[in-house]
């Protein structure tokens, strides 16, 4: 098998001083999908977050798209986010420019400064999610279906290994939501990217099997069967 994108080991995730999880196991390969699931307060963001560099790992070992997270500081985690694609729930596009300027925003804060290049990589990501010819509009202009795989295109510019999702169908209707689905399972297959769901939405889950991570009484419980 390939070298796992995600790869931690006997890691406890904590918020401040207070341990969230512990022992926590989790191998996660090229072109995976994974659902992470559990209840509200269980510990999904506080380990998105450590994932992408927001909170630290103080104990264990953990490596992120062949970042060691243990060495990770306030410093090199542009770096680890730039081999990260993050897809939030509530989009969080900056509603003052278009979708092109959305995503050059996003380009140059990550150090592109060829503009031939940032053009040629906005038009891949924009035609990845089909939307080729909504470049020019604002998000207020978009459907919130739309809004979300531009918020998909912003998370691919820089091709990461690793897509974190974060309920990323929470606020769509059901048939947006099959469209979102469809996307990211694509995303997977076709460019190889590992994609890690956090999602309390079971009926998704049904309709899109696929190996399934849950937080539970401060463990992480790794198992494709677990019960819904």
């Amino acid at each position: 098998m390939s070298e796992a994108v995600l790869d931690i080991r006997q890691a406890d995730i904590y918020q401040g001083e207070s341990l969230i999880l512990s022992d926590v196991n989790i191998q996660i390969h090229k072109s995976e999908f994974v659902y992470l699931v559990g209840k509200t307060g269980s510990g999904k963001s506080s380990l998105l977050k450590t994932l992408y560099g927001e909170l630290p790992l103080k104990t264990g070992e953990a490596k992120v798209a062949g970042f060691d997270l243990k060495e990770v500081t306030w410093k090199t985690v542009p770096y680890l986010r730039r081999n990260i694609g993050i897809v939030f729930q509530d989009f969080q596009l900056l509603t003052d420019r278009n979708v092109h300027d959305n995503l050059k925003f996003v380009l140059n804060a990550t150090g592109w400064t060829n503009e031939r290049e940032i053009e040629d990589k906005i038009q891949e990501v924009l035609r990845k999610v089909g939307l080729s010819t909504k470049g020019f509009k604002f998000p207020y202009e978009l459907s919130g279906g739309e809004q979300q795989r531009i918020d998909i295109a912003r998370a691919l510019l820089n091709s990461p290994k690793l897509l974190l999702a974060d309920e990323p169908t929470g606020n769509l209707d059901p048939e947006t939501t099959e469209e979102i689905m469809q996307l990211l399972f694509q995303i997977g297959q076709e460019f190889g990217t590992a994609i890690v769901m956090a999602t309390h939405d079971y009926m998704v889950i049904k309709k899109y099997p696929a190996r399934m991570i849950k937080t539970e009484g401060g463990k992480v419980l790794d198992n494709a069967s677990i019960v819904i």
